[in-house]
């Protein structure tokens, strides 16, 4: 018994010292990329989970409102899984469970792509057949499109994830390469989408017959595309289409950047809702988080959405009086 305690204790020492040691460098290695990345990710939650709770308990919600709806809690879910992504090291997340992570990234980001394609694709076609739109439209078509969204993402990742050895089989490569050309596939179109039904947008704006205002929601959606296009559609083009070229995933400084972008990329959404609802004639105005929420929303022009003087609304009294008699 006394021989072999001083080797449990020196065994144990040594472990302890290597664990210490491999804690410290895996601290020193996290970097300010990292760093920034895991503020950003916090400051991003917060700003989404405050789309989350006003749309769902304080403002009456539309077609268009249920999209922004679910973009947020795809963007809240992205940013969770970053967080833990930015800080594994520190956190020593087990390797099965970081695995587990990526692909749960991964159906969070086509979730948030889906949203941002169906949402610009409806306003789109608000604009170009009104008539239809208004009138022919299925009441719930904004629900039901988002959960089918959300079923088709959560299959593509689980695809992914079993093919290529994320989840409980091993790599297979076949399948993964198919799974990588399915998921490759989806990513282009549904990124196409929104650039093509702004482009569209704009040119009804600009060169229709009958004069299109820009509404306030106009404007989020526009902003929100072009984010989407210059911060989260390089994680796309990186994961699913970079690969068939070049191995990336061993460069660890250009993940870093992607998820970087990526990050940016789901913070920016809540930051650009209150932007524009806030800013009423190139100024800023104090209003509460929900009254910005509702401006930024708003998709009438501004003279018939905006606030009415008394002298408005007297008018307006007047004219439905003379209606009526």
């Amino acid at each position: 018994m006394g021989s072999t305690t001083p080797a449990w204790n020196i065994n144990n020492t040594v472990v302890n010292e290597s664990y210490y040691t491999e804690n410290f460098s895996c601290i020193i290695r996290f970097n300010t990329l990292e760093f920034l990345t895991a503020i950003i990710s916090v400051v991003g939650l917060a700003g989404n989970a405050i789309v989350l709770w006003l749309l769902t308990f304080h403002m009456h919600r539309n077609a268009f409102s249920t999209y922004v709806l679910n973009l947020a809690g795809a963007d809240f879910l992205q940013l969770c899984t970053q967080i833990v992504f930015s800080l594994h090291c520190v956190l020593q997340v087990n390797d099965r469970i970081f695995m587990f992570l990526i692909i749960v990234f991964i159906f969070a980001y086509l979730a948030g792509l889906c949203m941002i394609a169906a949402i610009s694709s409806e306003r789109c076609l608000s604009v170009m057949w009104p008539i239809w739109y208004h009138c022919q439209r299925p009441r719930h078509t904004s629900a039901i499109m988002c959960a089918l969204l959300w079923a088709f993402s959560l299959l593509l990742s689980l695809l992914f994830g079993e093919g290529c050895g994320f989840l409980f089989s091993h790599y297979e490569y076949y399948f993964c390469i198919n799974s990588r050309f399915i998921i490759t596939a989806f990513v282009i179109v549904f990124s196409v989408v929104p650039s093509v039904s702004s482009l569209a947008l704009l040119v009804k704006i600009i060169c229709g017959s009958h004069r299109i205002p820009v509404t306030r929601f106009y404007v989020t959606i526009t902003l929100t595309v072009v984010v989407f296009t210059l911060f989260g559609l390089p994680y796309g083009i990186s994961w699913f289409l970079l690969l068939w070229i070049v191995d990336i995933q061993n460069i660890s400084s250009y993940n870093e950047v992607i998820m970087f972008l990526s990050c940016v990329n789901s913070c920016a959404n809540p930051i650009i809702y209150f932007l524009v609802g806030s800013i009423r004639h190139c100024k800023l105005q104090s209003q509460t988080l929900k009254q910005v929420l509702q401006r930024a929303m708003q998709d009438t022009p501004e003279e018939e959405g905006g606030e009415r003087g008394p002298s408005q609304r007297s008018g307006e009294l007047e004219i439905v009086g003379a209606v009526v008699e």
